[in-house]
């Protein structure tokens, strides 16, 4: 790994593999957005609307492959295993941070 995450990556990522929705909303910003799958989901009410519909269709878990990061922008590249086909796949998590917070998650190939 190129770089140890900050703790709100590592605490989502930690909660995502519990399945668990309010451990993964903890490190978000109350005006975060998060884009996946072509959708953009804003503010906390959208954005465990999207936790609880992905987690409940794909129950993923991620392993961490590698990390890089350029100021607030961390790009998490994720070994990720679920009910979907194709599993597993590698993933990019490419996170914006506001201080500790998660501002912006965008999550593509």
């Amino acid at each position: 790994m190129a770089k140890e995450l900050p703790r709100s990556l590592t605490s989502y990522f930690a909660a995502k593999n519990r399945r668990d929705i309010d451990g993964m909303l903890v490190p978000f910003s109350p005006d975060a957005t998060v884009r996946d799958e072509g959708e953009i989901h804003r503010g906390p009410a959208a954005i465990r609307a999207w936790m609880e519909t992905t987690t409940r269709k794909y129950r993923v878990t991620v392993e961490i492959a590698d990390v890089t990061a350029n100021g607030d922008a961390w790009r998490v590249a994720g070994i990720v295993s679920g009910n979907f086909p194709g599993s597993p796949a590698t993933l990019h998590y490419n996170f914006t941070l506001a201080g500790d917070r998660i501002e912006k998650l965008e999550i593509g190939a």
